[in-house]
């Protein structure tokens, strides 16, 4: 297959400045198809997956459901009891904080799809401002303490993107009795070859770690001091993993191969297929995400086509001319990353910078453009 028209891709969009660097590769399920690298990135770049992260977790969960030792419907407070004492943040009365009591239990499923009611502070409203005005620690703080923020819906209501796989996190810790990074280390990771990913790097790890730029409001790139913490109090499933690029399409090559790769399972053909079908049962997807944090993120406007969320991955159940099939899932990463797994074409892929704020105007053309171009060269 020829894939020049990625390398041409790469290169142009780092040889005129748009871009620092930039790292991708496309998998199928018999090997990697294409790997390649430009400007500040090299195959061998580490990346700060962050919100790449979830699905990986979501993974782990999902084969202590296959062992019997998790429920899907399992209140969450059933595993992990702190959960039981969140509430439910309406609004404001007089500057007060209103709280009161969720109307249903949130269960591990719903953990899964984003509707177990967790926000994010750098996406809503209510919680931007709980955070910020009662001196409550953000994910991106590194504090434990930070995913104990008030709920911002009723579970089972609505989708809404928040902390709810770093409470994931927790089902996985309290279950295995491992910390979640050693869990995947030993159930993921390691079984997968994915022998860069990790939770706490190396200081080798590190030196090849492609430095975080940010976009000013004239186009132009420049280093910036917002990053990931190096020392967090926990391994967060939302957010907290670093790998290459390589790593990650390994991950997507054991989707695309029904949860086996080079000989070693890590989850049922079934498993696979339950967790790639919609599991919203009603819940309505945003149209729109708008940021209350423009640093770390713009605006996000899904497709006008149909859309669902399964356990741990984005959904679309339509075809997309020229791109991936109905079926797919995918996900992406705060600082710019992006995958999918089309287990009809099977076909996946994987591309990153590290830029913020999200969904830069720039990176997002990429990655139309690179999607395009491996569909192109099928």
């Amino acid at each position: 297959m020829g894939f020049e028209r990625i390398d041409d891709l790469l290169h142009r969009v780092t040889g005129d400045g748009s871009l620092h660097g930039v790292a991708a590769t496309v998998v199928g399920r018999d090997g990697v198809l294409y790997e390649g690298a430009s400007g500040s990135a090299t195959p061998n770049s580490m990346f700060r997956n962050a919100s790449m992260t979830k699905a990986v977790a979501t993974t782990g969960a999902l084969q202590l459901v296959e062992q019997g030792r998790v429920d899907l419907d399992a209140p969450v407070s059933s595993i992990v009891p702190e959960f039981g004492e969140l509430q439910v943040l309406e609004g404001f009365d007089d500057g007060a904080p209103v709280l009161r009591a969720p109307r249903t239990q949130a269960t591990v499923r719903q953990l899964m799809t984003h509707t177990a009611g967790c926000g994010y502070h750098f996406l809503n409203e209510n919680l931007y401002r709980y955070c910020t005005e009662f001196g409550f620690p953000d994910p991106f703080s590194g504090m434990k303490k930070s995913i104990s923020a008030p709920l911002v819906h009723d579970p089972g209501t609505v989708w809404e993107y928040g902390v709810n796989t770093d409470w994931l996190g927790m089902v996985v810790e309290a279950v295995s009795g491992q910390t979640l990074g050693d869990y995947l280390t030993e159930h993921v990771y390691r079984p997968l070859g994915m022998t860069d990913s990790t939770f706490a790097p190396s200081d080798e790890q590190r030196a090849r770690l492609l430095p975080v730029h940010s976009r000013a409001a004239d186009g132009s790139l420049a280093p910036t001091d917002l990053d990931l913490p190096e020392a967090p109090q926990w391994d967060a499933a939302g957010h907290g993993s670093y790998g290459t690029v390589a790593d990650y399409g390994r991950f997507v090559r054991a989707w695309l191969n029904d949860g086996e790769l080079d000989g070693t399972r890590i989850l049922k053909a079934e498993t696979v297929e339950l967790a790639l079908r919609d599991h919203l049962d009603g819940a309505p997807l945003p149209t729109k995400m708008e940021p209350t944090v423009p640093e770390l993120a713009k605006a996000v406007e899904l497709l006008p086509v149909p859309q669902g969320w399964g356990l741990g991955f984005h959904l679309y159940h339509v075809d997309l001319p020229g791109m991936r099939s109905a079926g797919s899932g995918d996900w992406s990463g705060l600082f710019n990353s992006f995958f999918w797994i089309d287990r009809t074409a099977g076909i996946g892929g994987v591309i990153a910078t590290q830029l913020l704020p999200f969904f830069d105007d720039t990176m997002v053309e990429t990655i139309l453009a690179f999607e395009a171009a491996v569909y192109a060269s099928l």
